[in-house]
């Protein structure tokens, strides 16, 4: 068994955290290294991650860099031949590594594996509905418009894949490999799967089971949405930079599709006004998102309108009714006919 090492930035997730680090030690697969990355954290986080005993487990500490350099240092330090990155607050089922190894060790020219991921509240409870992204033939131009991986906690990766989009950089008085642009304070990920689709030879390649489950956290609504927006056009300045032959066609519907993405984390979060404004914007901006992608298109105006008009209670009972009894029965049955 090939040794995995899994990373875990670790800041402000004392809610969390014990949950996150349960789910990596009940892993069918065992041989991994567990690195938490203590992003000079100021709650209870690591004490809490001291309490466990296990000897995989290493806490590295390190001043606040964020998200990216929480990342970039745990790939520094990891030994495994694979690496998994997985979010202080997002959860794994336990069979999500030995799954995804399997894939890798299966599909040689596959470099990036990646799950889809299931919607769970704050709670940790399940909302019944998935991340549905495409699973292969992920190409430069398909990931300017859409995320596939869905979230920082659902990708397991070889390290060669790492070494051949590695770069230097200078952000703290020394020259560093960096992987993860930490430049970049969000769409950090979606940079991350650009690069490596342009700079390396690697294929990026979902499994269709539901392995990680993202929870949907409700910090830092519309002004984080409207930063989202800001990182992502500076993601597409950067790529044009080393890449601008994608950008041919790509670039007015790409940024559509942004648009109607943070449109439905709009809706998600229960913020109305936010959603309509974005769902809005993303048809003015290339009303053709409404021939390539129909269904999830209108479905995201009509929430995000429903979410404005109706009182909250209202909307509540019928989103779970359309959420659960219609779009994630739907998303259920294509999860199971495609891992038959």
């Amino acid at each position: 068994m090939k040794k995995v090492s899994v990373i875990i930035p670790v800041y402000g997730v004392e809610k969390y955290i014990a949950a996150t680090v349960q789910s990596v030690l009940e892993q069918t697969y065992t041989n991994f290294e567990l690195l938490i990355i203590d992003d000079a954290s100021l709650d209870r986080s690591i004490n809490i991650c001291q309490q466990f005993t296990d000897p995989r487990i290493k806490i590295i500490r390190q001043a606040n860099r964020g998200v990216s350099g929480a990342r970039n240092t745990g790939i520094r330090h990891a030994q495994g031949e694979y690496l998994a990155f997985l979010d202080g607050d997002d959860l794994w089922l336990p069979e999500k590594l030995e799954k995804q190894i399997a894939h890798l060790e299966n599909s040689p020219a596959v470099g990036v594996s990646f799950s889809r991921s299931a919607f769970i509240d704050e709670a940790g409870q399940a909302l019944g509905t998935y991340q549905m992204p495409k699973l292969k033939e992920i190409t430069p131009s398909y990931l300017l418009s859409c995320n596939p991986v869905g979230n920082g906690s659902a990708a397991v990766m070889r390290r060669e894949v790492l070494e051949a989009i590695k770069f230097q950089d200078n952000l703290y008085g020394t020259n560093e490999d960096c992987y993860f642009d930490e430049r970049l304070l969000q769409s950090e990920d979606n940079e991350f799967w650009i690069r490596i689709s342009i700079k390396s030879n690697w294929q990026i390649e979902g499994i269709p089971e539901p392995l990680t489950l993202y929870r949907v956290n409700s910090k830092g609504l519309s002004a984080n949405m409207l930063k989202q927006l800001d990182f992502w056009e500076k993601l597409i300045e950067k790529t044009r930079s080393y890449a601008p032959e994608i950008f041919t066609q790509a670039e007015t519907l790409a940024r559509a599709y942004q648009l109607q993405y943070l449109a439905r984390n709009a809706v998600r979060l229960r913020e109305g006004s936010m959603a309509v404004k974005l769902i809005n914007r993303a048809l003015i901006t290339d009303w053709h998102i409404l021939f390539e992608n129909p269904r999830s298109t209108l479905l995201t105006l009509v929430a995000a309108y429903l979410l404005l008009l109706l009182p909250q209670n209202v909307y509540n009972k019928f989103e779970a009714l359309v959420s659960n009894n219609i779009v994630g029965a739907n998303q259920k049955r294509r999860i199971l006919q495609e891992d038959i």
